[in-house]
């Protein structure tokens, strides 16, 4: 791993700065990474509204993790980890919410994870007891508004700790032992998480859910194919055959044992690093069949001219003689990964149906268009996405903004360009603990160096 460098912000605070490596000859590599946040994170409240114990085998352990853990422990669930045969840690054994819990106060502490703060609080309405959810500080600039309106329509009472009535972190849930459910109108079009945090628990309504969406349309819509797959697994019967309606039947969520995927947007910095490095890397255990959004890389990567390949459950990446530039539509969680390759290609690129990234872990959108163009980049935001042209980039710092995609997406520029360095690399805990280390394994199989003379990494374009 490279060193770790101290600097200080206007503050006088101690920020770390991470020397990104610089591929200096192409990679050539076999990495495997993590399982599924947004995989593992779904299971764990399926499992604490099931009708028995539950086992995910191989999940993701991270800091998105670990507060849904907490957060289900806190309402009454018992979590425990087991030996498991996965190459990043335990498996987790599930013990459901009682049936009556008692009732008491509980606070969740929500941290930045979109899941945590959107899909707790609904279960928390099915216990008895008031549950207070905070967060990071930026978590309480994420819209929650959506959440909140949902299950007052719902008949349950939500405020502010002063008694007013929120709008975002913090605010109290007022659980009463059940929810009715039914007929439920919703505007989800600033995430898709609101949609999937009220199908997670509608079975567990007394009359089910049926969600209906107006307004803009849904973005990430494969999350919440995802959800509904991941219920559907569990013996939950979803129509989604209208659009924009949803109808969850009441009845019981089935225990599982359940082996969790890789999480395939967390293998997108790595497969861009082919492209970045011209180069080779390969993903194994690549499902053929899967929700995540992740999947998206195959045909991403080869419009960027890449030779994608998927073959023995092995996806493999080689990059062309240069990235070239395209048009690309919601690519989601993707956006920072693709904008970093966009920001080495040789022409213009353009990411369109990506305006909902503004109340991620930042706005991603201002912080993306901020990092590149201060590495003598030209990026600009558009309405609903951003116009990113053909630069030749030089060392720098990038600013990670407490978010682990800014994070990798400046690893990924240093690849490229040699001198980058990555403000708070540890923020790539959030869903990755061990990103620095599997990011210098990746360099360092094949005799790929960390750092390399000056050439090839000094400017945009290969």
């Amino acid at each position: 791993m490279t060193a770790a460098t101290a600097a200080r912000d206007t503050s006088g605070t101690p920020v770390q700065h991470w020397d990104a490596p610089f591929a200096s000859r192409p990679i050539n590599a076999t990495v495997t990474v993590p399982g599924s946040k947004s995989l593992t994170n779904r299971y764990l409240v399926l499992a604490a509204l099931a009708d028995g114990p539950s086992r995910l085998r191989a999940p993701l352990h991270s800091r998105d993790s670990a507060l849904m853990i907490d957060a289900l422990r806190q309402l009454g669930a018992t979590i425990t980890e087991v030996p498991g045969d996965g190459a990043f840690g335990p498996d987790l054994e599930v013990v459901p919410l009682p049936a009556q819990a008692q009732a008491t106060l509980t606070r969740i502490d929500c941290g930045l994870a979109g899941t945590v703060m959107r899909f707790v609080p609904p279960l928390a309405a099915l216990r008895n007891g008031a549950s207070v959810f905070d967060g990071d500080p930026h978590a309480r600039k994420r819209p929650m508004g959506t959440i909140i309106e949902a299950l007052k329509a719902l008949g349950v009472a939500v405020s502010a700790e002063d008694g007013n009535t929120p709008a975002s972190l913090p605010f109290v849930v007022e659980g009463r032992g059940s929810v009715r459910g039914g007929h439920l109108v919703i505007d989800a079009s600033a995430s898709s998480q609101f949609v999937s945090a009220l199908l997670l628990v509608g079975a567990r309504f007394d009359d089910g859910l049926h969600l209906e969406h107006v307004g803009k349309p849904v973005p990430s819509l494969d999350h919440i194919n995802m959800t509904v797959a991941v219920l559907r697994g569990a013996g939950v019967s979803v129509d989604d055959s209208v659009p924009n309606h949803w109808v969850v039947a009441p009845g019981p969520i089935r225990a599982f044992d359940q082996r969790i995927e890789q999480d395939l947007s967390n293998a997108g910095p790595f497969l861009a690093a082919a492209l970045a490095s011209r180069g080779t890397v390969r993903i194994p255990d690549w499902p053929a069949e899967t929700q995540q959004v992740g999947d998206l890389w195959r045909s991403i990567l080869t419009t960027m001219g890449a030779t994608v390949t998927l073959a023995g459950g092995v996806l493999t990446v080689t990059g062309g003689p240069e990235i070239k530039g395209g048009n690309f539509a919601d690519t989601s969680e993707l956006a920072p990964t693709v904008a970093a390759l966009c920001a080495l290609a040789s022409g213009p690129s353009r990411l369109t149906g990506i305006a909902h990234l503004r109340g991620h872990e930042t706005d991603r959108l201002a912080a993306l268009v901020a990092e590149i163009n201060r590495l003598g980049g030209d990026a600009e935001e558009t309405p609903d996405g951003l116009l990113i042209r053909p630069a030749r980039l030089h060392a720098g710092v990038v600013h990670s903004y407490a978010d682990h995609r800014m994070a990798t997406a400046g690893a990924i520029l240093g690849l490229a360009v040699q001198g980058v360095q990555v403000e708070d690399i540890a923020t790539t805990a959030k869903t990755m603990p061990d990103f620095p280390q599997l990011w210098a394994g990746m360099l360092a199989q094949e005799g790929t160096s960390a750092t390399g003379p000056e050439g090839r990494g000094s400017g945009a374009q290969h």
